[in-house]
């Protein structure tokens, strides 16, 4: 092989205006997704959602949620972002308006939300997951055959005191509280509020996606935060497996352990495992613990591991591994924070940031949703922006023919093949009189 070196070359630039092209031509999928869960039309339907008093001017709730999820699943993550759409003439034929709303504007309308809108997000995103659940492969969603429910709190970090609900968190940092509430890999109900109570929203997220898991084997994790006798009632009240991080009052578990004889444990590898019960203080019943004893190298004491788990369970080594699954669904947190950009809210009213977030969560599950429903088994373990750098970021051309827009997407060779397929399937056939837009791979 000869010798390769870097050599010098002659380009001539030059920069035009740009009216035509794209770099996120993959929308087209996003767009089609949302039309097949009919997401503007229902959107439309949510009179709340609407705080213009002449609807005859300004911009509906449809345009303002659409122009966010736009921005959030091509990677932009701040109110800005979604004014940046403009200079985007696909998005804008896309979504069927000549411009989309500036950032003052956006800001303004999540402002003017109320109870009723954060009601309203929420029982759309509510219905969703349920949709995604019966149009996807069981086998996509279920482990063991179970439906997997996941609850975690995380910290959204901001600076300055004009953040509404923000407090100092256990950290010792100024923060909000980002609770949520996830079934299989779908993230179903989200709250913004004040880092107190790290579970507060809990049992209210329970009663509101019930019907998510009513019917169907389940298995719920959840960590110490959510450890407190009543939360353990709640959890236990659903009739599910489940398994708890114990680790918070854990001094009476351990003269217990210290008790138990040699018998009632069970030797795995270098640790041993036993069950337990011990009534925590607010729970109504006594409580099944998971217990793992184990000496670290060195240590002259043994130490002590305690998880909480429903009475069901007869083997205590596999409550630790299936409770070891938990970490997998913390990941989901990074996924959908890093994936989407969401480390910071985006307003300083509290209001307005929950309903951000809500529209954030329909977003993340209509990217889920494309991988879940329509690309193949090899393509499951993708994460958020694997996604958008395969489907979304794709360079794209506008050109009007017939009196006809047409989007000219250009994709990979070894994807041609797929996203033609798709058009076929997916992506609405010419019917009477001339639709505002064409979409063509190649």
């Amino acid at each position: 092989m000869p010798a390769i070196t870097k050599k010098e070359t002659r380009l001539k630039l030059q920069f035009v205006a740009n009216r035509d092209q794209s770099i996120h031509a993959g929308l087209v999928a996003v767009e089609a997704l949302a039309r097949r869960f009919g997401l503007w039309q229902k959107l439309g339907g949510c009179r709340c959602l609407d705080p213009r008093k002449d609807l005859k001017r300004g911009y509906s709730p449809e345009v303002i949620v659409g122009q966010l999820i736009y921005a959030l699943c091509s990677g932009g993550g701040c109110l800005c972002d979604s004014e940046a759409l403009n200079d985007d003439p696909l998005a804008r034929q896309l979504f069927g308006v000549g411009k989309f709303a500036d950032q003052s504007q956006v800001g303004q309308w999540l402002r003017e939300q109320n109870e009723a809108s954060v009601a309203a997000l929420r029982k759309l995103l509510h219905e969703l997951v349920t949709w995604v659940w019966q149009q996807a492969e069981p086998r996509r969603l279920l482990h063991a055959g179970q439906r997997e429910v996941f609850f975690d709190d995380t910290q959204l970090e901001v600076s300055g005191k004009q953040f509404e609900g923000a407090a100092i968190n256990y950290n010792g940092d100024l923060a909000l509280s980002w609770q949520t509430l996830w079934v299989g890999p779908l993230l179903a109900d989200s709250h913004v509020g004040g880092p107190g109570d790290v579970s507060d929203q809990l049992v209210p997220m329970l009663e509101r996606n019930r019907t998510l898991w009513k019917g169907s084997a389940a298995h719920f994790y959840a960590d110490s935060g959510s450890s407190a006798g009543h939360y353990l009632d709640a959890i236990a009240a659903e009739g599910w497996h489940y398994t708890v991080s114990y680790n918070k009052w854990t001094g009476p578990l351990e003269r217990q352990a210290a008790e138990l004889p040699a018998w009632a444990w069970q030797p795995v590898g270098e640790a041993c495992h036993a069950f337990l019960r011990h009534q925590p203080e607010g729970r109504s019943a006594p409580q099944l613990f998971a217990v793992k004893r184990w000496r670290q190298d060195g240590e002259l004491l043994e130490r002590y591991g305690f998880i909480a788990c429903d009475p069901g369970q007869n083997d205590a080594a596999r409550v630790g591994e299936r409770h070891h699954l938990k970490g997998e669904k913390e990941q989901l947190f990074s996924e959908v924070l890093n994936g989407l950009d969401l480390h910071r809210p985006p307003c300083s009213a509290l209001r307005a940031n929950q309903v951000y977030y809500l529209i954030a969560a329909l977003a993340y599950n209509l990217m889920v949703a494309i991988k879940l429903l329509d690309l193949s088994d090899e393509c499951q373990g993708w994460r958020i922006k694997t996604l958008m750098k395969k489907l979304v970021m794709l360079p794209g051309r506008l050109k009007a023919r017939s009196r006809q827009w047409v989007v000219r997407v250009m994709v990979p060779g070894a994807w041609l093949a797929w996203w033609q397929r798709w058009a076929m399937r997916l992506w609405p056939e010419l019917g009477p009189g001339r639709p505002r837009l064409a979409a063509a791979s190649g």
